[in-house]
Parts: structure tokens; C-alpha cells; sequence
């Protein structure tokens, strides 16, 4: 399979894969080449990815949007940042408290209005 992983300004990722790991509203789940396609939502989280060599990649994405078509799987995010497991959860929940924190001013400028 090929992942590309689209930021807004750059390509973050575009390479052959086994099989990818990533979290829906619905919970957890893996796609391997022969799966049927489908559009998901994805909730920031961790998505992971075995290379064709057997190495095991951590990537923390900003939710998005994940598409498999055939052997593509194409998924667009707002930020994706790739590092070790344990540093990556830590990254997850800064990011979390930075959307709550502007989505309360938002909240809060609109209630001005």
C-alpha cells in the first residue's frame, strides 16, 4: 500500500506501507492492502504504520480525514508529527489542551458579538 499524509502546506509522508493503524470516532482500527475502501473520520490520536522492512512507525495526527482507495490511503490533517510512542502521547494532549483553549475564546469573542 502507499500512505501520503497531507498537511496543509506540505506533504508530510508518501511511502509504501503494510498495513496502517489509526483511531476513529467509532474506536481503533487496521487496514491492511486487501480491505475494502472507505472515508473516515479520524480523532487526534495516534496513527502508526508498518514499513515493508517490519519497522513500526508512531505519527500523533490533529484528527482529519483518512481515504483508502485500492492500494492508496490517502489521510489530510492539520498536523502530524512523528516521534517516539511515549513523547507522542504527551504531544497528543498538549494539542488537545491548545483546541479547548481556543475554542473557548472563540466561544468567548462570539458571546461578546
Amino acid at each position: 500500500m502507499k500512505l501520503t499524509i497531507y498537511e496543509p502546506a506540505e506533504i508530510f509522508l508518501d511511502e509504501a506501507v503494510v498495513k496502517v493503524k489509526a483511531e476513529g470516532p467509532a474506536g481503533c482500527f487496521t487496514l491492511l492492502p486487501r480491505h475494502i475502501d472507505l472515508a473516515t473520520a479520524l480523532v487526534p490520536g495516534i496513527l502508526s504504520y508498518e514499513t515493508p522492512e517490519g519497522d513500526e512507525v508512531f505519527l500523533a495526527v490533529k484528527g482529519g480525514i483518512l481515504v483508502k482507495q485500492g492500494a492508496r490511503v490517502a489521510v489530510a490533517t492539520q498536523l502530524a508529527v512523528r516521534g517516539d510512542l511515549g513523547l507522542l502521547t504527551e504531544t497528543i494532549e498538549t494539542l488537545l489542551a491548545e483546541t479547548d483553549e481556543r475554542e473557548r475564546k472563540t466561544r468567548a469573542a462570539v458571546a461578546r458579538l
